[in-house]
């Protein structure tokens, strides 16, 4: 329940703070007074946009604050899943709106979003005004009275959860399939590129090793008369290097009986020449084997051509990144044709969550079936002593696909008047009558909600003498399960009341303020009286007053 409102520099409220009670609570006010300003002070901890011109004064922030007592309501849940602090016995929503027009909302000191501002409100309390009763006339609000009052709540979560389950699947479904046709336009051309890849049948660093192949098979002549030249120096018939090296080691044998170092010297001279004839041979070997082969050296470059080309047409420089593009373009298509199974292995388990989701959605529409049955019947049991004697009423089922609301679409209709076919609401009822269609609708809703607090502001409006007084029993009869707090101008709602308050304005030196205060036994006699009869309070008034009081 609530237990307190603060509210700080908004609108005509400078500072005003008001203690809250259990059971039934009448605000009432001269037109102006500041009741509507509250009630929008108080939408503010509800998660509603903020309008900047509300600040009161723009130079300093301005702050709602609301006391919840929230021990008996089992919120733990609501808590966790927005992962906020529970604390057992209250809870303290805060909303600040700074001077440079950026505002900060608060769960027990915690900050928070707006979302869950919204989320954990809702659980908290529920502002019904004039505006509201438009809700009747939708039909998701339709819906929803008869989820309030459905006995086995269960039904509504396992249908959430299968649902949630469906559409998470049945999305993962769409999003593959979006994947695997975007890949399938690209399909074609990723398995003409890995053809040509897979043609040339390239081998590692084999561009490198032909490049070499060419270059000498393209230079055959200059590098044979090189070679030839080489041999000559080393081993010719004329002056070689062989013949010259040799002639010193033969000077050194020598003297290698005279000087020892010489020996040593001609040791090294014999591994220089084994090193020089080798040399020799393998130059002859190499002038011997190259053969001019023009064949060869255009399979070469045709060969070369083809690398180059498509290293070009890839942006690559080597054989080897071709080779890693080729590993690659074979992953992609397999990562597709791996993509083609996991949809048709998604499809059917999409079909059998929906099966799954079909069958909650059908028990939980066969019990808002049943509450649809006791909802007519209840609520024309209570609408009738509210002046709606000739009150007909049926609930219109339709079947929908699969949505977040299960399969049904809801219309109430109804008929006030005798020969008057059923309609909905909007075309058949007038304002007064929606207004207490929504009280009955409330009333009936409260024995089975969880709502800590409900605040009806004026709902009251259009309505006079008896019906008056049977709309303020039902607030009443209301309050002794939920905290009902009611904004009225008439008498008979204002004397249901357990506890009184009355808000008004007061001028000081330089402005005018709103103020509350709770009202005692005398200064309650005065208000109803003064509400009966306008300015002038006589005694008739007075005891007129007492008597709705029961004093």
């Amino acid at each position: 329940m609530l237990k307190l409102l603060r509210i700080s520099n908004f609108a005509i409220i400078d500072n005003l703070e008001i203690n809250f009670e259990k059971g039934f609570s009448i605000i009432t006010g001269e037109t102006g007074a500041g009741k509507s300003i509250m009630m929008g002070a108080l939408s503010l901890i509800l998660g509603e946009k903020v309008d900047f011109k509300a600040i009161r004064n723009a130079e300093k922030k301005s702050v709602i604050e609301a006391v919840f007592s929230i021990g008996e309501y089992g919120l733990e849940r609501v808590f966790e899943a927005n992962d906020i602090d529970y604390e057992s016995d209250e809870c303290i929503m805060r909303r600040e709106i700074l001077p440079n027009g950026r505002s900060r909302s608060f769960i027990n000191d915690t900050p928070v979003t707006l979302p869950v501002m919204r989320s954990i409100s809702m659980h908290l309390v529920d502002i019904h005004s004039q505006h509201s009763n438009l809700l009747l006339s939708q039909k998701s609000y339709q819906l929803g009275i008869l989820d309030s009052i459905i006995g086995e709540r269960g039904l509504i979560e396992n249908y959430d959860k299968e649902y949630k389950k469906y559409t998470s699947l049945r999305n993962r479904l769409e999003e593959l399939k979006r994947i695997s046709s975007q890949r399938k336009v690209e399909e074609d051309y990723l398995r003409f590129q890995l053809g040509q890849l897979k043609e040339l049948s390239l081998t590692e660093d084999e561009d490198a090793e032909l490049e070499s192949e060419e270059r000498k098979l393209s230079n055959i002549t200059e590098i044979k008369s090189a070679l030839w030249d080489t041999e000559q120096l080393l081993d010719g018939e004329m002056q070689s290097v062989i013949g010259d090296v040799t002639t010193v080691s033969q000077k050194l044998g020598q003297i290698e009986s005279v000087c020892s170092e010489a020996a040593e010297l001609n040791d090294r001279i014999s591994s220089i020449l084994i090193d020089l004839k080798d040399i020799s041979r393998t130059v002859a070997g190499l002038q011997s084997n190259l053969v001019d082969n023009p064949a060869e050296l255009e399979r070469i470059q045709e060969r070369l051509n083809s690398i180059y080309s498509l290293e070009t047409k890839h942006k690559v420089s080597s054989s080897n990144e071709l080779l890693k593009l080729q590993n690659k373009l074979e992953a992609q298509l397999a990562d597709i044709d791996s993509t083609e199974e996991e949809i048709g292995e998604l499809e059917g388990e999409v079909a059998l969550q929906r099966v799954e989701t079909m069958k909650s959605a059908e028990l939980l529409s066969a019990a808002r079936k049943t509450a649809a049955a006791s909802f007519a019947s209840s609520l024309i049991g209570v609408a009738t002593p509210l002046g709606m004697k000739n009150l007909r009423f049926e609930i219109e089922f339709e079947q929908v696909d699969l949505c977040c609301d299960g399969i049904d679409s809801v219309q109430f209709l109804f008929s006030f008047n005798k020969q008057q076919a059923l309609m909905p609401v909007a075309s058949s009822a007038s304002g007064g009558e929606i207004s207490r269609l929504m009280l009955c609708v409330k009333s009936i809703m409260a024995r089975s909600m969880q709502m800590p607090t409900i605040i009806f502001d004026e709902v009251d409006t259009g309505v006079s003498g008896d019906i008056a007084n049977r709309m303020g029993e039902m607030m009443k009869e209301i309050s002794r399960t939920i905290q009902v707090i009611t904004i009225t101008h008439l008498p008979q709602v204002a004397v249901k009341g357990a506890v009184h308050y009355k808000v008004f304005k007061q001028d000081s030196a330089d402005s005018t303020f709103t103020s509350i205060k709770r009202l005692d036994k005398e200064e309650r006699v005065r208000e109803i009286a003064q509400m009966l009869s306008g300015e002038a309070i006589d005694e008739a008034a007075l005891n007129n007053a007492k008597s709705l009081l029961g004093y």
